[in-house]
């Protein structure tokens, strides 16, 4: 099984990108959404980043002000998103992906299709984003 869903959030709960790789009703997200958000929020900097939560494996990450979920132990994935999110908007922040949600889903589109990781080099998955950029 790959990643079945990534979900950034907010310190306060709020998620600012949800990407699912499986079929989920909007109320099966919403709410899967929310217990996983509240488990890992409720957490303490001394415990580990994994969590077990119904039939799927937790991982999380804090960077600034965003915590970074998804479903497996990929935090290198996880890191490997930041990395490429801060190259693109220069240390990348809540902001950046709440006016540039867009962007933000075309790198993930770009490095996970199906759940399963596809591309991980950095100047690849900016490529695109960057020609567009030049042609507006």
């Amino acid at each position: 099984m790959g990643i079945r869903f990534i979900l950034m959030v907010n310190k306060q709960g709020q998620t600012r990108l949800a990407q699912y790789y499986e079929y989920l009703t909007l109320e099966e997200r919403r709410a899967l959404e929310g217990e996983i958000v509240r488990k890992c929020l409720t957490r303490t900097e001394q415990q580990c980043s994994f969590v077990e939560h119904r039939n799927y494996k937790v991982v999380y990450r804090r960077y600034a002000s965003l915590f970074f979920m998804n479903e497996l132990a990929i935090l290198e994935f996880i890191h490997l998103l930041v990395e490429t999110m801060d190259r693109h908007f220069g240390n990348v922040c809540e902001l950046d992906i709440m006016f540039h949600l867009e962007k933000a889903h075309f790198m993930l589109e770009e490095m996970v299709m199906n759940g399963c990781i596809v591309e991980t080099s950095k100047s690849n998955i900016l490529a695109p984003i960057q020609l567009m950029d030049k042609a507006s």
